[in-house]
Protein backbone atom coordinates (compact mmCIF):
# COMPACT_ATOMS: atom_id res chain seq x y z
CA UNK A 1 0.00 0.00 0.00
CA UNK A 2 1.49 3.35 -1.06
CA UNK A 3 1.79 6.58 0.89
CA UNK A 4 -1.84 7.61 1.25
CA UNK A 5 -3.57 4.81 -0.62
CA UNK A 6 -6.79 3.75 1.08
CA UNK A 7 -8.22 0.25 0.94
CA UNK A 8 -12.00 0.50 0.68
CA UNK A 9 -14.48 -2.32 1.25
CA UNK A 10 -17.89 -1.66 -0.30
CA UNK A 11 -21.20 -3.47 -0.25
CA UNK A 12 -23.18 -2.06 -3.15
CA UNK A 13 -22.56 1.69 -3.06
CA UNK A 14 -22.05 1.80 0.71
CA UNK A 15 -18.51 1.94 2.10
CA UNK A 16 -18.28 -0.42 5.07
CA UNK A 17 -14.55 -0.13 5.82
CA UNK A 18 -11.52 1.97 4.86
CA UNK A 19 -7.88 1.39 5.80
CA UNK A 20 -5.38 4.26 5.66
CA UNK A 21 -1.59 4.12 5.96
CA UNK A 22 0.07 6.73 8.20
CA UNK A 23 3.86 6.83 7.58
CA UNK A 24 6.48 8.26 9.93
CA UNK A 25 8.61 11.23 8.89
CA UNK A 26 12.17 12.32 9.50
CA UNK A 27 13.67 15.80 9.35
CA UNK A 28 16.64 15.92 7.00
CA UNK A 29 16.95 19.53 8.09
CA UNK A 30 15.30 21.65 10.78
CA UNK A 31 16.10 25.28 11.53
CA UNK A 32 14.30 27.55 13.99
CA UNK A 33 14.66 30.96 12.36
CA UNK A 34 12.61 33.16 14.71
CA UNK A 35 9.68 33.65 17.05
CA UNK A 36 6.30 34.62 15.62
CA UNK A 37 3.81 37.14 16.95
CA UNK A 38 1.34 34.29 17.60
CA UNK A 39 3.80 32.63 20.00
CA UNK A 40 4.86 29.86 17.63
CA UNK A 41 8.37 29.56 16.22
CA UNK A 42 9.15 30.19 12.56
CA UNK A 43 10.63 27.04 11.05
CA UNK A 44 12.42 25.95 7.90
CA UNK A 45 12.46 22.17 7.41
CA UNK A 46 13.06 19.50 4.82
CA UNK A 47 10.99 16.45 5.71
CA UNK A 48 10.63 13.06 4.09
CA UNK A 49 8.44 10.01 4.69
CA UNK A 50 9.87 6.62 5.65
CA UNK A 51 8.34 3.19 5.30
CA UNK A 52 7.46 2.73 8.96
CA UNK A 53 3.74 3.26 9.39
CA UNK A 54 0.64 3.00 11.51
CA UNK A 55 -2.58 1.75 9.89
CA UNK A 56 -6.02 3.15 10.67
CA UNK A 57 -9.25 1.26 9.98
CA UNK A 58 -12.51 3.22 9.71
CA UNK A 59 -15.92 1.57 10.11
CA UNK A 60 -19.17 3.59 9.94
CA UNK A 61 -21.56 3.63 12.90
CA UNK A 62 -25.26 4.54 12.67
CA UNK A 63 -25.20 6.61 15.87
CA UNK A 64 -23.36 9.99 16.04
CA UNK A 65 -20.38 8.97 18.13
CA UNK A 66 -16.62 8.48 17.79
CA UNK A 67 -15.19 5.19 19.03
CA UNK A 68 -11.40 4.93 19.16
CA UNK A 69 -9.39 1.76 19.80
CA UNK A 70 -5.72 0.85 19.50
CA UNK A 71 -3.33 -2.05 19.89
CA UNK A 72 -1.45 0.10 22.45
CA UNK A 73 -3.21 0.11 25.82
CA UNK A 74 -1.64 3.42 26.92
CA UNK A 75 -2.71 5.39 23.83
CA UNK A 76 -5.49 7.91 24.65
CA UNK A 77 -8.82 7.08 23.03
CA UNK A 78 -10.58 10.35 23.84
CA UNK A 79 -10.16 14.03 22.90
CA UNK A 80 -6.49 13.89 23.91
CA UNK A 81 -5.88 11.89 20.73
CA UNK A 82 -5.43 13.89 17.51
CA UNK A 83 -7.38 11.25 15.58
CA UNK A 84 -10.41 11.84 17.81
CA UNK A 85 -10.00 15.61 17.31
CA UNK A 86 -9.85 15.16 13.52
CA UNK A 87 -13.06 13.11 13.51
CA UNK A 88 -14.83 15.60 15.76
CA UNK A 89 -13.70 18.55 13.61
CA UNK A 90 -14.86 16.94 10.36
CA UNK A 91 -18.20 15.88 11.87
CA UNK A 92 -18.86 19.44 12.98
CA UNK A 93 -17.70 21.08 9.74
CA UNK A 94 -19.62 18.73 7.44
CA UNK A 95 -22.70 18.29 9.63
CA UNK A 96 -22.25 14.51 9.86
CA UNK A 97 -25.06 12.87 11.85
CA UNK A 98 -23.64 9.32 11.87
CA UNK A 99 -20.52 8.07 13.65
CA UNK A 100 -17.34 6.10 13.15
CA UNK A 101 -15.25 3.40 14.82
CA UNK A 102 -11.51 3.92 14.28
CA UNK A 103 -8.89 1.31 15.07
CA UNK A 104 -5.26 2.52 15.23
CA UNK A 105 -2.66 -0.19 14.65
CA UNK A 106 0.44 1.56 16.05
CA UNK A 107 3.96 0.79 14.85
CA UNK A 108 5.53 4.28 14.95
CA UNK A 109 7.12 4.94 18.38
CA UNK A 110 5.22 7.46 20.52
CA UNK A 111 6.72 10.85 21.55
CA UNK A 112 9.66 10.06 19.29
CA UNK A 113 10.07 13.00 16.88
CA UNK A 114 8.62 10.94 14.01
CA UNK A 115 5.20 12.68 13.80
CA UNK A 116 3.29 9.49 14.54
CA UNK A 117 0.36 11.34 16.12
CA UNK A 118 0.28 13.94 13.35
CA UNK A 119 0.45 11.28 10.64
CA UNK A 120 -2.42 9.38 12.31
CA UNK A 121 -4.39 12.65 12.37
CA UNK A 122 -3.71 13.23 8.67
CA UNK A 123 -4.73 9.65 7.88
CA UNK A 124 -7.96 10.22 9.84
CA UNK A 125 -8.76 13.32 7.80
CA UNK A 126 -8.08 11.46 4.53
CA UNK A 127 -9.94 8.33 5.60
CA UNK A 128 -13.04 10.11 6.93
CA UNK A 129 -13.11 12.34 3.85
CA UNK A 130 -13.47 9.12 1.82
CA UNK A 131 -15.73 7.28 4.26
CA UNK A 132 -18.22 10.13 4.44
CA UNK A 133 -17.66 11.06 0.76
CA UNK A 134 -17.12 14.73 1.62
CA UNK A 135 -15.01 15.64 -1.41
CA UNK A 136 -12.61 17.97 0.42
CA UNK A 137 -9.32 18.70 -1.33
CA UNK A 138 -5.94 18.03 0.29
CA UNK A 139 -5.58 21.81 0.68
CA UNK A 140 -8.85 21.99 2.63
CA UNK A 141 -7.89 19.01 4.78
CA UNK A 142 -4.44 20.51 5.44
CA UNK A 143 -6.04 23.76 6.63
CA UNK A 144 -8.21 21.77 9.04
CA UNK A 145 -5.22 19.72 10.15
CA UNK A 146 -3.25 22.88 10.98
CA UNK A 147 -5.87 23.61 13.66
CA UNK A 148 -4.88 20.37 15.40
CA UNK A 149 -1.10 20.08 15.00
CA UNK A 150 1.79 21.80 13.23
CA UNK A 151 3.04 18.65 11.44
CA UNK A 152 -0.41 17.59 10.20
CA UNK A 153 -0.37 19.65 6.95
CA UNK A 154 2.92 18.03 5.89
CA UNK A 155 1.59 14.59 6.79
CA UNK A 156 -1.43 15.17 4.53
CA UNK A 157 0.93 15.39 1.55
CA UNK A 158 3.87 13.30 2.75
CA UNK A 159 6.81 12.32 0.55
CA UNK A 160 9.60 14.92 0.54
CA UNK A 161 8.78 18.59 1.12
CA UNK A 162 10.16 21.96 2.16
CA UNK A 163 8.07 23.11 5.12
CA UNK A 164 7.95 26.65 6.53
CA UNK A 165 5.92 28.82 8.91
CA UNK A 166 4.98 26.78 11.97
CA UNK A 167 4.50 23.85 9.61
CA UNK A 168 1.46 24.99 7.62
CA UNK A 169 3.28 25.89 4.37
CA UNK A 170 4.27 22.76 2.46
CA UNK A 171 6.16 22.86 -0.85
CA UNK A 172 6.65 19.45 -2.52
CA UNK A 173 10.19 18.43 -3.48
CA UNK A 174 11.52 15.59 -5.64
CA UNK A 175 11.55 12.22 -3.92
CA UNK A 176 14.44 11.56 -1.55
CA UNK A 177 16.14 8.25 -2.23
CA UNK A 178 16.63 5.48 -2.97
CA UNK A 179 18.21 5.27 0.45
CA UNK A 180 18.15 3.07 3.55
CA UNK A 181 17.23 4.57 6.91
CA UNK A 182 17.97 3.18 10.36
CA UNK A 183 15.70 4.56 13.10
CA UNK A 184 16.74 4.22 16.74
CA UNK A 185 14.38 5.28 19.54
CA UNK A 186 15.78 5.41 23.10
CA UNK A 187 13.38 4.46 25.88
CA UNK A 188 12.44 7.98 27.00
CA UNK A 189 9.97 10.30 25.29
CA UNK A 190 10.51 14.00 24.62
CA UNK A 191 7.96 16.81 24.93
CA UNK A 192 8.22 19.06 21.88
CA UNK A 193 6.74 22.00 23.79
CA UNK A 194 9.34 21.80 26.54
CA UNK A 195 12.17 21.74 23.97
CA UNK A 196 10.90 24.88 22.25
CA UNK A 197 10.54 26.65 25.60
CA UNK A 198 14.27 26.18 26.25
CA UNK A 199 15.43 27.40 22.83
CA UNK A 200 17.85 30.32 22.70
CA UNK A 201 17.73 31.54 19.11
CA UNK A 202 21.01 33.43 19.54
CA UNK A 203 23.05 30.38 20.52
CA UNK A 204 21.53 27.40 18.70
CA UNK A 205 23.11 26.26 15.41
CA UNK A 206 21.26 27.20 12.23
CA UNK A 207 21.78 24.52 9.56
CA UNK A 208 21.66 25.62 5.90
CA UNK A 209 18.17 24.29 5.17
CA UNK A 210 17.86 26.34 1.94
CA UNK A 211 21.04 24.66 0.69
CA UNK A 212 19.53 21.33 1.68
CA UNK A 213 16.39 22.14 -0.31
CA UNK A 214 18.51 22.90 -3.39
CA UNK A 215 20.50 19.69 -2.90
CA UNK A 216 17.29 17.62 -2.78
CA UNK A 217 16.05 19.33 -5.96
CA UNK A 218 19.40 18.57 -7.63
CA UNK A 219 19.30 14.97 -6.29
CA UNK A 220 22.86 15.53 -5.03
CA UNK A 221 23.33 13.01 -2.21
CA UNK A 222 26.71 14.33 -1.09
CA UNK A 223 25.36 17.89 -0.89
CA UNK A 224 22.34 16.63 1.05
CA UNK A 225 24.62 15.02 3.63
CA UNK A 226 26.70 18.20 3.90
CA UNK A 227 23.66 20.44 4.54
CA UNK A 228 21.79 18.25 7.05
CA UNK A 229 21.29 19.56 10.58
CA UNK A 230 18.78 20.08 13.38
CA UNK A 231 18.66 23.19 15.60
CA UNK A 232 16.75 21.30 18.30
CA UNK A 233 19.68 18.99 19.02
CA UNK A 234 21.18 21.90 21.00
CA UNK A 235 18.41 21.48 23.60
CA UNK A 236 17.59 17.76 23.51
CA UNK A 237 21.09 16.25 23.43
CA UNK A 238 22.31 17.95 26.66
CA UNK A 239 19.12 16.67 28.34
CA UNK A 240 19.60 13.15 26.96
CA UNK A 241 23.27 12.41 26.15
CA UNK A 242 22.35 8.94 24.86
CA UNK A 243 21.23 10.65 21.64
CA UNK A 244 24.82 11.71 20.90
CA UNK A 245 26.03 8.23 21.82
CA UNK A 246 23.62 6.73 19.29
CA UNK A 247 24.78 9.19 16.60
CA UNK A 248 28.42 8.38 17.29
CA UNK A 249 27.76 4.64 17.22
CA UNK A 250 25.92 4.94 13.89
CA UNK A 251 28.85 6.77 12.32
CA UNK A 252 31.33 4.22 13.70
CA UNK A 253 29.39 1.44 12.02
CA UNK A 254 29.52 3.22 8.65
CA UNK A 255 26.46 5.48 8.36
CA UNK A 256 26.64 8.21 5.72
CA UNK A 257 24.99 10.62 8.19
CA UNK A 258 23.27 10.52 11.59
CA UNK A 259 20.84 13.10 12.94
CA UNK A 260 18.09 13.51 15.53
CA UNK A 261 14.59 13.75 14.04
CA UNK A 262 12.31 16.58 15.16
CA UNK A 263 12.59 17.32 18.87
CA UNK A 264 13.85 13.77 19.43
CA UNK A 265 14.68 11.45 20.89
CA UNK A 266 14.72 9.24 17.75
CA UNK A 267 17.98 9.29 15.82
CA UNK A 268 18.19 8.23 12.18
CA UNK A 269 21.09 7.17 10.00
CA UNK A 270 21.26 7.30 6.20
CA UNK A 271 23.01 4.67 4.09
CA UNK A 272 23.07 4.36 0.32
CA UNK A 273 24.17 0.73 0.49
CA UNK A 274 21.93 -1.89 2.04
CA UNK A 275 24.91 -3.92 3.30
CA UNK A 276 26.19 -0.91 5.23
CA UNK A 277 22.69 -0.13 6.53
CA UNK A 278 22.44 -3.70 7.78
CA UNK A 279 25.74 -3.29 9.60
CA UNK A 280 24.53 -0.11 11.30
CA UNK A 281 21.24 -1.81 12.19
CA UNK A 282 23.05 -4.82 13.68
CA UNK A 283 25.38 -2.53 15.63
CA UNK A 284 22.47 -0.68 17.25
CA UNK A 285 20.09 -3.61 17.73
CA UNK A 286 21.56 -4.61 21.09
CA UNK A 287 22.15 -1.00 22.16
CA UNK A 288 18.46 0.09 22.09
CA UNK A 289 15.19 -1.84 22.07
CA UNK A 290 13.47 0.03 19.23
CA UNK A 291 15.59 -0.19 16.08
CA UNK A 292 14.10 -0.19 12.56
CA UNK A 293 15.69 -0.56 9.12
CA UNK A 294 13.41 0.88 6.44
CA UNK A 295 13.64 2.45 2.97
CA UNK A 296 12.70 6.03 2.20
CA UNK A 297 9.08 6.16 1.00
CA UNK A 298 9.50 7.56 -2.48
CA UNK A 299 6.00 7.44 -3.95
CA UNK A 300 2.38 7.75 -2.91
CA UNK A 301 1.13 5.26 -5.51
Amino acid sequence: MGYNQAVSLKIGVQIVEIIEKAPAKINLGLDVVGKRADGYHELEMVMTSVDLADHLTFTPLPQPQIQLESNLAFLPTDRKNHVYQAAELLMKKAGITTGVHIYIDKHIPVAAGLAGGSSDCAAALRGLNRLWQLGYSNEELAALGAEIGSDVPYCLYGNTAFVTGRGETVTPLPAFGPCWIILVKPRMGVSTGSVFKELNLATIPHPPVRDLERAVIAQDYAAILAAMGNSLEAVTIPRHPIIQKIKDRMMRYGADAALMSGSGPTVFALCKQHSRAQRVYNGLKGFCDEVHLVPALMTRD
